[in-house]
């Protein structure tokens, strides 16, 4: 059974993207079977775990013509983009074979045994909702795709597609979508009812599986049985007995059993599908309550059972949000980064995340543009997954401090969030005290639930910035820590009983402008 106590990283990475920018770097085509070993050290940083190669499989040529008219929405990403720079939507699959121009299947096999030999596991992308609208399912088994009418066409046009197939039979089928959107014109609908696309997709599944240790699902919640019939009512069959999501997780666990399943997930749906067999899912509220500056509403969501937050990835950005520091800025992208890494759950990191890339890039194109790197950023996110790499946030026990106003009519308490890590059989304590505002804000941190701290003199050492200073276990317990943040501002205090040797200290940062 897999640890949820043990916290993982998974770290994001635009498959095309990164093989065009190691080819310009290296002067040379670069494919999955000839990554320069440099280039893998890079992404093998400390405390990752996984790769997520985003985008590997064979995307569709008619998606590439839908992209082309699309030209003009992409160039304030890459203003010199070009015709050749459009390879078609990631999430517009017309083959699950790793794609012909990033070296094929045997390519990915060899990568990902290099990535095994630097402690990383592979992570690929399921996409259950649809195929391309030019998936060979279309021609071979039509059955396995919503289908409508020549009404529905003229009536939804954004919804619906006419396709002629190779006897020159006129069919109509629907474009994959979600409830709340039109139809995604370069794909096709799957119809998850029909029994026979359900065992087609259990054999293709397996067939993944067996090329890399866990799957992305993407929008996963689309498959519950209420959403999907809710979404194509009238269109497909009553719903079969058994949720999708169980079948799939099952399937592959009888062959895989340490396989991960992590679902994109949304509408408040990630305790169901956890119950469906998914590892881990997606916290939206997380990076909502981050992004909007809701510190109290944020405290709340921490409420939450830490056996259901350990089941949670938290992140800042990924290929469908914008980028972190674009949407954060300078100052609040550090004691983000801070929560972020620190709290209960998975860690799902991106690609050019901790450099302070702002260009969030289409999934339809393979360029990036250059962009300068934030060194002081990368510097702290370094620190950060050294610090993360401590036993005590893996198998120690996670506490959510209260703070209290450190003086009558101080409300600035309210703008800090402070939690804690602790093993007390190794007298190994961690507290984190983050400001997400741009207001100074002072506190008493409620230490009185760690008892033990009392009788004994502690040393605190600030692991951002390598401050240290005593504090007294039985005033710390009674009266609780006094804390004075900055605007923007975060500690993490490593405490270490100050009769005890004083150790080796690496070096640390402490967020400013530059």
């Amino acid at each position: 059974m897999r640890n949820f106590a043990e916290k993982q990283f998974i770290y994001e990475i635009n498959t095309a993207v990164w093989l065009t920018e190691l080819s310009e770097r290296y002067h040379q085509p670069v494919t999955l079977s000839n990554i320069p070993d440099e280039a893998l050290d890079a992404i093998a940083r400390p405390g990752i775990d996984y790769i997520w190669l985003m985008g590997v499989w064979q995307r569709s040529q008619y998606g590439i013509q839908i992209a082309l008219k699309w030209k003009h929405e992409y160039q304030p990403a890459l203003p010199d983009l070009t015709d050749n720079d459009i390879i078609g939507s990631a999430y517009a699959i017309s083959d699950y074979r790793v794609a012909d121009a990033f070296g094929g299947r045997e390519a990915l096999a060899s990568l990902r045994g290099r990535l095994r030999q630097r402690g990383l596991k592979l992570i690929l992308d399921f996409v259950p909702n649809h195929v391309a609208a030019d998936h060979p399912w279309l021609e071979t088994h039509p059955e396995y795709i919503v289908q409508g009418s020549s009404e529905d066409v003229l009536n939804r046009p954004n919804d619906f597609f006419s396709y002629k197939n190779s006897g020159d039979v006129l069919q109509v089928f629907a474009h994959g979508r979600d409830p709340y959107y039109p139809g995604w014109s370069d794909t096709a609908q799957l119809n998850i009812f029909n029994p026979a696309l359900r065992k087609a997709v259990r054999n293709l599944l397996l067939d993944i599986a067996s090329q890399c240790d866990g799957l992305r699902c993407d929008m996963a919640m689309l498959m519950l049985k209420e959403i999907f019939a809710h979404t194509w009512k009238g269109y497909v069959p009553a719903p079969p007995a058994k949720e999708y999501w169980m079948e799939m997780t099952k399937a592959v666990r009888q062959f895989h059993p340490d396989f991960l399943f992590m679902a994109e997930v949304y509408w408040h749906k990630e305790y169901e599908l956890l119950l469906q067999g998914f590892d881990y899912c997606y916290d939206k509220v997380f990076y909502d309550r981050v992004i909007e500056g809701h510190v109290q509403q944020l405290r709340q969501h921490l409420v939450a059972e830490l056996a259901y937050q350990q089941r949670l990835v938290r992140f800042l950005e990924n290929h469908d949000e914008p980028r972190a520091y674009e949407t954060l800025g300078v100052l609040r992208s550090y004691p983000a980064a801070t929560l972020l890494c620190t709290l209960p759950g998975g860690t799902l990191l991106h690609d050019g995340q901790l450099t302070g890339r702002r260009v969030k890039l289409p999934v339809q194109i393979n360029r990036a543009p250059h962009e300068r790197e934030h060194r002081k950023l990368k510097t702290f996110y370094e620190g950060l997954l050294r610090e993360i790499e401590h036993p005590v946030y893996h198998n120690g026990s996670f506490y959510l401090f209260h703070v209290n106003p450190a003086a009558k009519n101080n409300t600035s308490y309210q703008h800090l969030l402070a939690y804690g890590w602790y093993n007390e059989a190794e007298f190994d304590y961690r507290l984190i005290v983050v400001n997400l505002t741009d207001q100074r804000a002072q506190g008493r941190v409620d230490m009185s639930a760690w008892t033990w701290l009392e009788g004994r003199r502690w040393r605190l050492f600030n692991v951002l910035d390598n401050e240290e200073f005593s504090r007294q276990g039985g005033a710390l317990s009674k009266d609780g820590m006094l804390v004075d943040l900055d605007p923007y501002e975060s500690f993490i205090f490593r405490f270490e009983l100050e009769d005890a040797p004083k150790p080796v200290h690496a070096g640390g940062y402490r967020g400013e402008v530059f």
